[in-house]
């Protein structure tokens, strides 16, 4: 398979320049966007972009700031979903993209569902990778355990024993090489020799101020949007952020979408398992 792809960037309202990485070439059909998780940048699609693009899509995947070889932000303030939704409403402009189809993992479904409320009309069609209307406390919680700590490694087995340490739960079937594949799409080996995450560690900021007593926003009208369009839902069925209960609620109200649960994965799948490239072509052949 061609992996290749183009690296590019494009500037956000507040001056950031920002990075992503360009699949294929623009045609007749909407492009495809891949928005990451939380932690994540452009390399959580080095498998699946090259996929989608070698059945003729235009593929574009981009690091949110703060992530990969995007910008960091000077405030931390700025590492919030609605600001992300505004740089990629950034990058459209840029790309003269009309509308597209989103693949959101976790972070990026979020983005996508934001969208849905903002400018419904950009979006073609969505999979929103475990993650919906509604977030489980448990889930949350063990985000805050390990984001923004800035631990760094000598080596890549550390770096990868350690995520193993983190997320072995939510991935029981991974082996040492799957380890290492998740260190190096997560970290990067930076001028001093050491291993560390490829991110701001300032994200962590406005999750650990939020009030948690606060009233979370509602997001199921922006997820009725998604259900008239062409629509897949993914869960993990280990998943401690998007309970059974809430994905059964998301299938009751999008009917017509395409669902499935990957067995023996927590949060979030990597879209590289067979059950969820099946989702992923299933969602493209109804937007082609």
């Amino acid at each position: 398979m061609d992996n290749s792809f183009t690296d590019r960037h494009w500037q956000s309202a507040d001056g950031l320049t920002l990075h992503f990485r360009e699949y294929g070439s623009a045609g007749d059909r909407p492009p495809v966007i891949c928005l990451h998780g939380l932690t994540r940048n452009t390399r959580d699609f080095e498998d699946l972009a090259p996929h989608i693009a070698k059945q003729g899509w235009h593929v574009l995947v981009p690091s949110m700031r703060g992530r990969g070889d995007s910008d960091y932000a000077e405030e931390s303030d700025s590492y919030q979903v609605g600001t992300y939704t505004l740089d990629l409403l950034a990058l459209l402009d840029a790309e003269k993209i009309d509308s597209f189809v989103s693949i959101g993992t976790s972070m990026g479904g979020l983005m996508t569902l934001a969208l849905a409320a903002l400018q419904p009309g950009r979006i073609a069609g969505a999979l929103l990778n475990d993650i919906g209307p509604v977030l489980e406390t448990a889930g949350l919680d063990a985000i805050k355990s390990y984001i923004g700590q800035g631990r760094s490694f000598p080596t890549w087995m550390h770096a990868a024993r350690a995520l193993e340490e983190v997320h072995g739960a939510a991935f029981p079937g991974f082996g040492t090489e799957d380890w290492i594949a998740m260190a190096k799409r997560t970290l990067t080996l930076c001028n001093n020799g050491r291993i560390a995450f490829d991110y701001d560690m300032k994200i962590a900021e406005p999750i650990m101020a939020a009030d948690e007593a606060a009233v979370p926003p509602d997001l199921w009208p922006a997820f009725d949007v998604l259900a008239a369009k062409p629509l897949a839902l993914l869960r993990g069925e280990l998943s401690q952020l998007l309970s059974a209960q809430a994905f059964e609620e998301m299938r009751r109200r999008a009917p017509e979408a395409i669902a499935a649960t990957v067995p023996q994965v927590g949060h979030a799948p990597t879209l590289d398992e067979p059950e969820a490239r099946t989702v992923v072509d299933e969602l493209l052949a109804r937007c082609a």
